[in-house]
């Protein structure tokens, strides 16, 4: 009979230690963290990483439309004056940078009969994009007979962070931003481009 009351003894303790652990809450908030610091984590970086990912946007709208509206200013261009323009982008995009940007600016005459066609346009690597004479689709707001246009072209690769990197598909932590803006000349009747 000892011995049995020695067996219901030790499974009384047994279960006593079980109902004890069980009861137990020492640790918890320790194992909630664990659990949930991971996930809050993710969600503050991604946070951080669209909101600079939308700064350097709201620069490449800002920088394609000061560079739209600078020249729209003018009654002239040169090649010279508009190879000033990506120096533009560069001010408005500090503390960024602008390695791989490109800009293109095309001056676009609308005759008497709202016909849109290019008469100038220049590239950053010095090249003419578009033929002279080409036609052109324009904002049909903006479709307004005898007048003259200034497009700017603005593209730039934005290279996410991507804390979360393993998590990405391959191949997706660049995103090009892109940028048209269209400004109706200042000054006379049309901007010309001698050596454009």
């Amino acid at each position: 009979m000892s011995g049995q009351a020695n067996i219901i003894e030790k499974e009384g303790t047994s279960f006593g230690l079980l109902r004890r652990f069980a009861r137990d809450r020492r640790g918890v908030g320790a194992i909630e963290f664990a659990i949930l610091f991971p996930v809050l984590l993710m969600l503050y970086l991604g946070a951080f990483e669209l909101t600079v990912g939308l700064s350097f946007s709201k620069r490449a709208s800002r920088s394609a439309g000061s560079i739209a509206d600078i020249v729209s200013q003018q009654s002239s261009v040169t090649k010279s004056v508009l190879a000033t323009m990506p120096s533009v982008a560069s001010a408005i995009f500090a503390p960024y940078v602008t390695t791989g940007l490109t800009l293109k600016i095309t001056g676009i005459a609308i005759d008497a009969t709202g016909n849109a066609t290019v008469a100038w346009s220049w590239a950053q690597d010095g090249t003419r994009p578009y033929s002279a004479g080409t036609a052109v689709t324009i904002p049909s707001s903006l479709n307004q007979a005898s007048t003259f246009l200034v497009r700017s072209e603005l593209a730039i690769p934005y290279q996410l962070i991507s804390f979360g990197a393993n998590f990405l598909p391959s191949g997706t932590n660049q995103i090009t931003i892109s940028r048209q803006y269209y400004y109706r000349q200042r000054v006379g009747t049309s901007i010309s481009c001698s050596d454009c």
